[in-house]
């Protein structure tokens, strides 16, 4: 059984007529062969009826502590509209069609409620469904746990769902549908001339998402690679072709070794961060500050560990926590708000001389300081002020994109 998962952002499912063309690119992949499953977001964004972020705020309004098995029930909800509403349409149109929540389609996840994660998918029931002809409609975002509590999977859920029956089911490739046609090579927000990018790697796009890049959430992407089913990032409201991720998404084959066809794959951002540096006055200080900041649930980042100084990162909406912690262990800390990081990404700069200069030139020459940096194989990030991202990505953009 050829089989194609699709899935569908709140944005492509918001009104009536984007429901209609979602259903058009539905059936017109039905009509190619294959079997259908398709994945929903709630419907629209925060501030729509039903988003599921309405929900969170109207709930919200009767007491600031929810209590998070009946928030995830009341989230789910989101999906099960938009999947209901879907599904009748496709059968107004004459295609038979079942829609199944997440506990019917046979999502099993772990008991962390709003943020759960899957441990086993039966796909039975969407296979008993697809066999009858069907067009099987799913809800994203959720799961039920092993003792039978609804959960849900946390931002970027739905795309985790449509992976996870990807590979459950050996589909041929997961379709993620989004109000964008493909993968960027940086926020079009910020850059005027951006490329949608034909292929990236599996590494390539999760480390592009993980460091701001909404196109796609990298738990999805992680989770196909493990069977190598292709994901297709396109748009609902148009045909481009869009970028597909796999294996060896932007490299090409020549006789027995594998050769990057580019040296940069985009650039991303991230932002609201506070840089916090630490003059090293003890043995064994790092220690106690991490463990510190860890027990109190604060993730940190871009960390150097200096002989003299020790600099990190945390998300701003966390930094005065932070520093009150630090302070009350006598530990003195200088704080620098309004930070943001900016990163070059591709799979191609691995071993190529040259690239931390070109990333230096194209700030320098732009008056960005660059307050830290750090690299990976696939990665290299710089923290700057937040007040020179937009210069710091149109310079990385043009130094690294715009040449190629």
């Amino acid at each position: 059984m050829k089989i194609l998962v699709q899935k569908f952002g709140g944005t492509s499912v918001a009104t009536s007529e984007k429901r209609a063309m979602v259903a058009q690119k539905i059936i017109r992949a039905k009509k190619s062969g294959s079997c259908i499953v398709v994945v929903v977001s709630a419907m629209g964004r925060k501030g729509d009826p039903y988003a599921t972020d309405t929900f969170i705020d109207m709930v919200k309004e009767l007491s600031p502590e929810v209590d998070l098995r009946e928030l995830d029930m009341l989230m789910s909800c989101g999906e099960i509209i938009s999947g209901i509403l879907l599904s009748s349409s496709l059968k107004n149109m004459g295609y038979p069609s079942c829609f199944l929540t997440g506990l019917q389609a046979g999502i099993i996840t772990d008991t962390e409620h709003g943020n759960a994660s899957i441990l086993r998918i039966d796909p039975q029931r969407v296979i008993g469904e697809l066999q009858e002809d069907k067009i099987v409609v799913v809800a994203g975002f959720q799961g039920v746990s092993e003792t039978g509590e609804v959960t849900t999977l946390g931002r970027g859920g739905s795309d985790t769902t449509a992976a996870a029956l990807g590979v459950a089911l050996n589909a041929e490739a997961v379709e993620i549908y989004t109000d964008v046609d493909g993968v960027k090579t940086a926020d079009p927000r910020l850059v005027n001339n951006t490329k949608t990018l034909e292929q990236v790697t599996y590494s390539e796009v999760c480390q592009l998402a993980y460091e701001g890049a909404k196109v796609v959430h990298p738990r999805a992407v992680e989770i196909a690679m493990q069977r190598n089913i292709p994901l297709k990032i396109k748009c609902t409201f148009n045909d481009n072709p869009g970028t597909l991720i796999s294996s060896n998404g932007g490299t090409i084959e020549r006789g027995a070794i594998r050769v990057s066809d580019r040296l940069i794959t985009g650039i991303t951002h991230s932002t609201s961060i506070t840089q916090i540096k630490i003059p090293v006055s003890e043995e064994f200080l790092a220690r106690r500050v991490f463990n510190s900041l860890a027990l109190a649930g604060i993730s940190v980042d871009f960390i150097n560990i200096l002989p003299e100084l020790l600099l990190f990162t945390v998300k701003t909406e966390v930094a005065k926590k932070a520093v009150k912690i630090l302070e009350n262990l006598n530990i003195q800390v200088e704080v620098k708000d309004g930070c943001a990081k900016v990163a070059t990404v591709g799979a191609g700069m691995t071993g190529i001389p040259g690239v931390v200069a070109k990333i230096v030139e194209a700030l320098t020459e732009e008056n960005i300081e660059i307050l830290q940096s750090a690299d990976s194989y696939t990665s290299i990030w710089c923290l700057i002020a937040e007040d020179d991202l937009e210069k710091a990505v149109n310079a990385l953009h043009k130094k690294f994109i715009m040449t190629d």
